[in-house]
């Protein structure tokens, strides 16, 4: 069974839902989504954390994502 990250637009509520492309991009083409085969690497994915100036936090769009299966 395939997964897939999505989460809710952060820069244009009116969006609705975006979904993870790779590379820390976004899209709102949900045929241009990255397809994981397993649960275990999307949740790795979506397990995104930065570190900036000895803080480390989890990026808006990941700390709000789900990962959901198709």
């Amino acid at each position: 069974m395939p997964f897939h990250i999505k989460t809710p637009s952060v820069m244009n509520p009116t969006i609705g839902d975006v979904y993870y492309k790779g590379d820390n991009r976004w899209t709102e083409t949900y045929d241009d989504r990255k397809v994981y085969t397993n649960e275990s690497d999307a949740n790795a994915d979506k397990a995104t954390t930065v570190t900036k100036n000895g803080v480390t936090y989890a990026p808006k769009h990941f700390s709000n994502a789900t990962v959901v299966s198709e």
